[in-house]
């Protein structure tokens, strides 16, 4: 519900309500909405009661409140002006993607319930640090309209594949014959350059009854059963290129992203395709995609990333250096099968976590008394207005025990936090834009954090074979670095398009969703850290080792900036892996909160 109000107030650029009551008017069905402010964000983590429905003749009273299935309705007939012909005619916009809006909010909503039930009959985490953090994103992105839907995956499925209620399964192994068998590898061991097809046969182990000549290759069970119905791969299956081995060896388990899979102590985790749509996208992998990694791995090779750790040894990419495909007979790539290998470098003793993991509220069990004393004292800065307390996201936790034990006020720790952050996470991707031409991708699921024993960020990770801007200002930089860099990854953007998308994942998802945790959260002030992360971007620019990235003279300069509006990329059926990447969702202009 929050996820819906938060959309419709940051994609119609609604103004905070003088009231303390959020109104919505909804002309096209002659009605209107309201609903309670627990919590207005300056950077958009908006705590909201449950809303209301009105007549345009005068609010109704004693009426429940609307459900979200419901809400998604109404709002999918008001989409705000400006954003192409959904726009214009409203009508139009809930018969072609509002009824598909209102299916997957409902197909959103069902799924987390169950994520809650399960977690609070079943709290206690395993002993892998990494996966635990990466199976604890329960309600997903805050600011996504259907964050955890999954068509086509039924209860038993979910089960099994769901991050959220600790799945696990075999994979599914074909044997690829060597006519149609395609790869990359920049894989080392030892210095040893490792075929793709070596690392898959390992993964699978020596009892997988593979073929002679024939190459394992791993896949998703949901896929392998969806991809032997398409004309291309059946006639693989039919010729003999393709044999199907069945599922086999040791589970895995979904991470964050359904689709990437994790097994303790194994040295890679495996990308696989999934034509799931999983929120604004089926995810299967592209072939530019798995060029991109091994690209992007070669290219930190040749000295670059020596340069990077030198400046920051805490920070680094988790590469994605080989992949397995297949090829049809006319040496045209075969859509679901394509699957990147991506080097492991975590152990499960490491504390590290996707920033969104991190910072997600935790719908448990009420926490034990003093763990959130804060919001239930009515004496207290946030607490005593009917606020709804803090929901316990590992953020929280982590503040509050290091409150605890140095005996400082939780605002004092909270922002010494955020600056360690800052310094730990952020300067290193502005300086690998300064000295590189790459803006990353770098949004909540896509960073992760490394935290010390006490809980103090310490080192950083970035993650996404998606994911990389190469700016078309330095490709002659680039190109030396790494000769026909770009030239089958199709990485290459303007300038602009690359500021665009930099500005709204490092700075709005990442770092202002940073402190949007923490003010909802009701760990700190929003505007002093705000403030702390004006004074950083300054230093970025002018202080002693200055950079030179254009993000931050923008968040500082401009007084609005251009932010994915989550809502109407899905009102309009946009799929973000399908077309140029300057058209694959859609983006507004909202005010900006650093902008003085």
């Amino acid at each position: 519900m929050e996820n819906l109000l938060r959309c419709w107030v940051r994609e119609a650029n609604l103004p905070a309500p003088e009231s303390g009551t959020l109104h919505i008017p909804l002309p096209a069905t002659g009605t209107a909405l309201t609903a309670p402010v627990h919590y207005w964000s300056p950077t958009g983590w908006h705590r909201f009661g449950l809303p209301r429905v009105a007549e345009a003749s005068g609010w109704l009273e004693n009426i429940p409140p609307v459900d979200a299935v419901t809400l998604a309705a109404l709002l999918s007939r008001e989409t705000p002006p400006g954003t192409g012909a959904a726009a214009t005619d409203p009508v139009a916009a809930v018969t072609t993607h509002g009824g598909d809006l209102v299916a997957r909010v409902a197909d959103s909503v069902a799924r987390t319930v169950t994520f809650i039930s399960d977690r609070r009959e079943q709290p206690a985490d395993g002993p892998d640090l990494f996966l635990s953090a990466e199976q604890a994103l329960l309600l997903g992105h805050p600011l996504h309209p259907t964050p955890k839907s999954r068509e086509d995956l039924s209860g038993t499925e979910a089960r099994l594949y769901s991050p959220e209620l600790r799945g696990s399964f075999p994979l599914h192994w074909m044997a690829v014959a060597p006519s149609v068998l395609t790869t990359d590898s920049a894989w080392t061991d030892r210095g040893r350059p490792v075929p793709a097809e070596h690392l898959t046969a390992r993964l699978a182990g020596t009892s997988l009854p593979l073929p002679d000549g024939y190459a394992a290759l791993p896949l998703h069970p949901w896929q392998s059963r969806e991809v032997r119905h398409r004309d291309e791969i059946a006639a693989l299956l039919d010729a003999g290129l393709l044999r199907d081995l069945g599922p086999y060896g040791p589970p895995w388990n979904p991470t964050s992203s359904v689709r990437t899979v994790h097994q303790s102590g194994t040295p890679a985790m495996l990308k696989l395709s999934l034509g799931l749509r999983i929120t604004n996208s089926r995810r299967e992998n592209l072939r530019k995609e798995l060029h991109r990694g091994v690209e992007v791995h070669r290219l930190l090779r040749s000295g670059l990333s020596r340069q990077w750790q030198a400046v920051h040894p805490g920070f680094d990419i988790v590469r994605d250096p080989a992949w397995v495909a297949v090829d049809g007979p006319d040496g045209l790539p075969v859509p679901g099968l394509d699957v990147v290998i991506r080097y492991n470098p975590f152990l499960p003793s490491d504390d590290v976590s996707c920033v969104a993991g991190l910072v997600s509220p935790r719908p448990m069990a009420r926490p034990a008394a003093g763990r959130d004393a804060l919001a239930d004292d009515p004496g207290s800065e946030y607490g005593g207005r009917g606020t709804p307390p803090p929901l316990g996201s590992r953020l929280a936790h982590v503040v509050t025990r290091l409150v605890e034990r140095s005996g400082r006020s939780r605002g004092a720790v909270a922002a010494e936090w955020f600056l360690r952050y800052l310094e730990q996470v952020v300067r290193p991707v502005l300086w690998l834009d300064s000295e590189a031409g790459i803006a990353l991708e770098a949004h909540q699921q896509n960073t992760l954090l490394l935290l010390d024993p006490d809980g103090w960020p310490v080192g950083g990770r970035y993650r996404d074979n998606q994911g990389y801007y190469f700016r078309s200002s330095r490709r002659a930089d680039l190109n030396a670095r790494l000769p026909g860099i770009g030239e089958r990854s199709d990485t290459f953007v303007s300038d602009e398009v690359a500021d665009e998308r930099f500005a709204y994942y490092l700075a709005i998802n990442n770092v202002l969703g940073v402190i949007g945790a923490f003010g909802s959260q009701h760990l700190a002030d929003e505007t002093l850290l705000l403030a702390a992360f004006r004074r950083f971007l300054a230093d970025v620019t002018s202080g002693p080792a200055p950079l030179r990235t254009s993000l931050p003279s923008l968040l500082l300069d401009s007084p609005v900036l251009r932010c994915k509006a989550n809502l109407l990329t899905r009102l309009h059926g946009l799929d973000e892996l399908v077309g140029p990447v300057d058209t694959q969702s859609i983006y507004v202009t909202i005010a900006n909160p650093l902008h003085c």
